[in-house]
């Protein structure tokens, strides 16, 4: 009978909750507002009722394209496309009458970031709000609302809404990570219930790896606002500097017994660089919100959790730019509905906590529209006062042997409208050289002063020890590019030559043929992509293990590239074709040419010194456990950066999988449990029988737990003296212990294959975790170790900076022919790592040539 109830029950719960998700518009829509009938609602483009479904990017383009066709208030454009070729939508919404003269309010809008017209009136502006939804996949409220944000400013009638319209351009974005909510949407809507399921452990709840959250390559596209490595990114920079809204809006969801964040975050992390204002009016917009949310009876929170320090999100990126960026966090459905410590959550509950606080956002934009436009003049007309004051008048950055990172570097700069100038006369700054050939320069006197504060900063000393995301991105740094700043003493405006506008490669296609053997330069960044050409084509190549002179008379150094032109399977003039179709592809700029084997001063190019290259047959684990973010930095560089093939091998696969096909196998942070006896011995015999095993991170610990390796770490043990703390200060101490991301000095070994193409032999890494790696006994294990005083950037406790000091980055193991390869950190970090990509590279083509 008590079960018989009991199931009733369950029943009923079930249609309860089956009941409540059938709403209709009247649930989101404002009441005493009326439609226009003309305009179709989403139900009747899509076929049912917003919330009943998670909406997927196609059913999305198709009412976005619907509503533009129809309504004079709505224009429709894509601005970018997605690695899976999905389009990014940009819809601009205001009074017909803005639309037809849009192109002189968007010029005279932006007139407001030129300090030389620091005076206009902005009494008659009107502002402008960027509304942007769902840069994570599968935080999937956020683009369900837009489809109501779009109804609603296209339908609503009356003197309020026009008057809104007129004095506002919103830009909506509508999906910002198409690929990703595909994944998401899809997974979710295929496994609803007729009757819906709001049990945790229910399949619809629990999408697996690598889940909806993150783009084609498993990034976080809301780490990518700064660093401008993806598609999705550098098409939504283009569009945001057109227009450099007023406020921008960021749509999240967050775990699913929270309830509902927006901003200001914890004040205490506020960056330096943000002025004051911009968080008096944050507050001030806040109070819209809390006024929507309580009108409809929503729990929310601020000013705890999240923060604006990290300048590469969406919700800080405007902060930086004269704008006010404001973060939403729903709790999250994570499907149809969901149980929670505030009962049961309902999609369409999250979508009208979303949609509610769009229009608060809209309203604030109305009534505090001339403070706004107001604080965006002013944040660019003391761009010059600040510069003025600031000792350092501009940045010399220059790289020697590689344009290629030196010109991804000044583009990022030029995405941001920062502008880079050409030197006119070299410059010695501290003992480094920038020629003109290989240099460029950024004046601080432009209206983006702030922002290149922000990227080339070094900052150490911080108000707030816990971040919510990294403490440090430096991006000279990250690049590993020799810079200066120049103070008034050894800076002028007859340093600058032309601005440059273009930043893609020049080289010139060969002229002599040799006929003897080709070289490649090593240094330069994409003479990997190039080797891995050649290798791919069946043509031999060798690596250079000690530096020769050649009877040409040039030196040739670590890491030189040797092509034969004899015995090949290719001709020799087969080969001239391939390397003018490098030079000119990869944007190689010195190719060697001999006429001869023979040096005066070292090896010959037939010596056993100059040691072959195997092409690489590359396996990256995947799967459950597994970094997602880790493993999608790998997938792309070699993918997408460097056109090399690799296999995305799931962790259950590995004991069935044939994997003698590889011959390098890649593990990086994760758990790797999942690994049965019969994959890990396969592991082992493989490794025995010559495979070389690069690991990463906490990968590295697990290789040294099944007896791959001997690697050791430090254990960490408690320092506090204190007995007791007040409880209330268990989170903050407990967090201050974080390396949640920081930049730090390590010594190279130039004469380690690891290190070949680097001519530095100071090179700064990025670190997140506790992960410290004793040094080894075998005198050559440890080619790259952390220096004494290794901080350069970011936050760090001195707790861990006592145990990082002197301690190993990298290990090299042997285990029978094999070479384990164990790397402390990730050297391909959000993709704008480019300083370190060429260690994790080395170690592909160069893991059997390393000995012990």
């Amino acid at each position: 009978m008590i079960k018989h109830l009991t199931l009733n029950l369950f029943i009923t719960l079930c249609l309860l909750v089956r009941t409540q998700a059938q709403v209709d518009l009247s649930y989101y829509l404002p009441s005493n507002t009326n439609y226009n009938q003309s305009i179709p609602t989403p139900k009747e483009v899509l076929g049912y009722e917003v919330g009943k479904w998670h909406v997927n990017h196609d059913q999305l383009v198709k009412y976005m394209e619907t509503i533009a066709g129809i309504s004079d208030r709505v224009n429709l454009e894509i601005y970018a496309r997605t690695y899976e070729n999905r389009p990014l939508l940009l819809l601009t919404i205001t009074s017909p009458e803005n639309h037809s003269n849009i192109e002189s309010i968007r010029q005279r809008h932006i007139s407001l970031s030129d300090p030389a017209q620091a005076n206009l009136n902005t009494a008659d502006m009107p502002a402008v709000v960027w509304l942007g939804y769902s840069i994570h996949g599968n935080e999937s409220s956020g683009t369900n609302s837009s489809l109501l944000t779009v109804y609603h400013l296209a339908a609503a009638t009356g003197p309020q809404i026009e008057a809104m319209l007129q004095h506002t351009i919103i830009l909506v974005d509508p999906m910002i990570n198409p690929d990703g909510n595909m994944r998401f949407s899809s997974w979710v809507n295929s496994r609803k219930s007729k009757n819906v399921i709001a049990d945790p452990n229910n399949h619809e709840q629990n999408e697996p790896w690598p889940r909806g959250r993150t783009n084609h390559y498993w990034f976080d596209l809301n780490r990518d606002w700064i660093l401008l490595q993806h598609p999705e990114t550098r098409g939504r920079i283009e569009k945001f500097h057109q227009w450099k809204p007023n406020i921008l809006t960021d749509h999240h969801e967050m775990g699913t017994d929270a309830t509902f964040f927006f901003q200001p975050g914890v004040p205490s992390r506020n960056h330096p660089l943000t002025p004051e204002n911009t968080f008096t009016l944050t507050n001030k917009i806040a109070k819209y919100h809390e006024k929507g949310l309580d009108k409809i009876g929503s729990l929310y929170y601020a000013k705890e959790g999240f923060d604006d320090f990290y300048y590469g999100k969406g919700s800080t990126y405007p902060d930086i730019n004269g704008g006010i960026g404001i973060l939403f966090e729903q709790a999250s459905s994570r499907g149809h509905a969901q149980e929670s410590a505030n009962g049961t959550l309902k999609f369409p509950f999250t979508i009208r906590n979303q949609f509610t606080t769009t229009l608060s956002t809209l309203e604030s934009a109305q009534q505090l529209r001339t403070e706004l436009l107001n604080h965006q003049q002013e944040f660019y007309n003391r761009s010059q006062t600040d510069a003025a004051r600031d000792p350092v008048k501009g940045i010399v950055i220059g790289a020697v042997n590689d344009g290629a990172r030196l010109n991804a570097l000044a583009e990022i700069l030029q995405r941001h409208k920062i502008k880079v100038h050409k030197l006119k006369q070299p410059v010695n700054f501290e003992g480094k050289n920038f020629e003109i050939q290989n240099s460029y320069i950024i004046p601080l006197n432009q209206p983006q002063y702030r922002l290149i504060k922000a990227l080339f900063e070094t900052r150490t000393s911080f108000q707030d020890s816990l971040f919510y995301d990294v403490s440090a991105w430096t991006l000279p740094l990250a690049f590993n590019i020799p810079y200066g700043e120049l103070t008034a003493r050894s800076f002028n405006n007859n340093m600058l030559a032309e601005e440059v506008k273009d930043f893609s490669p020049h080289t010139e296609l060969l002229t002599d043929k040799p006929t003897y053997a080709y070289g490649l330069n090593w240094n330069e960044y994409f003479a990997p992509r190039a080797l891995f050409k050649l290798l791919k084509a069946g043509i031999r190549a060798k690596v250079v293990t000690e530096p020769f002179t050649h009877v040409n008379g040039k030196e040739y150094n670590y890491g030189t590239i040797i092509i034969p032109l004899h015995n090949q399977q290719r001709s020799p003039g087969q080969i001239h074709a391939l390397m003018d179709e490098i030079k000119e592809q990869d944007g190689i700029e010195e190719v060697y040419h001999f006429n001869s084997g023979a040096s005066v001063n070292g090896n010959y190019l037939g010596s056993n010194k100059i040691k072959n290259v195997a092409l690489p047959k590359i396996a990256l684990i995947v799967g459950a456990g597994v970094a997602g973010y880790d493993a999608g930095e790998v997938w792309h560089l070699l993918d997408e950066r460097f056109d090399m093939e690799l296999t995305l091998l799931p962790m259950d696969k590995v004991g069935e999988a044939r994997i003698e096909r590889y011959n390098t196998l890649i593990l990086v942070e994760g758990s790797y449990s999942e690994l049965g006896s019969r994959a890990r011995e396969k592991i082992k015999r493989w490794t025995q029988n010559g495979g070389n095993i690069i690991a990463m991170r906490s990968a590295s610990q697990w290789l040294s737990e099944q007896g791959l390796t001997k690697v050791k770490f430090k254990v960490s043990k408690k320092t506090d003296t204190l007995r007791q703390r007040a409880y209330v200060d268990r989170p903050r101490y407990n967090g201050a212990q974080v390396i949640g991301g920081a930049i730090f000095a390590t010594r190279l070994d130039l004469t380690h294959p690891l290190a070949y193409g680097y001519n530095r032999e100071i090179m700064p890494i990025f670190k997140k975790g506790t992960l410290f790696m004793q040094r080894a006994k075998g005198a050559y294990a440890n080619p790259v170790m952390y220096t004494q005083n290794p901080l350069l950037s970011g936050y760090i406790s001195q707790e861990n900076l006592s145990k990082l000091k002197n301690t190993a980055a990298v290990n090299i193991s042997v285990f029978g022919t094999g070479r384990i390869i164990s790397f402390t950190d990730n050297l391909n970090f959000r993709a704008y790592w480019y300083g370190t990509n060429k260690m994790f590279l080395n170690a592909i083509f160069f893991g059997d040539v390393i000995d012990l």
